[in-house]
C-alpha cells in the first residue's frame, strides 16, 4: 500500500512538472526584434518617408492610398530609372496620380 501511494505522488510530480514544462512560453530572441527598432528610429527622426530607401512594405504602410501593387511600382521604378531626383518625379509612376501625391506630399522626401 505504501509502495502504492509512494508511485503516485512520484508520478503527480512528474506530470506537473512535464506540464509547467509545456506551458511556459518560449522566450523570444532579441535579435529578431532590432530591426523594428531601428526602423522605427530612423523614420521617428526625420518623420518622413525616403522614396530611395523606403522599401515596397514600408511604401505601403505609411503613405495614404497606396496599396500593395503601386507600391512595388514605386520601387520598380526606382529600380529601372535610378534614384529619385524629387518627390514630383513619383507622378511618373504607373498609377500615381496628382491627387495621391498631394495626399502624400508631406510624408515624402528624397535623399
Amino acid at each position: 500500500m505504501r509502495t502504492g501511494y509512494f508511485y503516485s505522488l512520484v508520478f503527480a510530480l512528474l506530470t506537473s512538472a512535464s506540464i509547467a514544462a509545456i506551458a511556459a512560453p518560449a522566450a523570444a530572441p532579441e535579435a529578431a526584434k532590432a530591426p523594428l527598432m531601428l526602423d522605427v528610429a530612423a523614420k521617428a527622426q526625420t518623420g518622413k518617408v525616403d522614396l530611395n530607401g523606403a522599401d515596397a512594405p514600408t511604401l505601403q504602410r505609411e503613405l495614404s492610398g497606396i496599396g500593395e501593387a503601386k507600391a512595388k511600382a514605386i520601387v520598380a521604378y526606382r529600380e529601372s530609372n535610378g534614384p529619385f531626383s524629387s518627390v514630383d518625379e513619383l507622378l511618373e509612376v504607373k498609377g500615381i496620380g496628382k491627387a495621391i501625391l498631394d495626399k502624400n506630399r508631406e510624408k515624402l522626401e528624397v535623399n
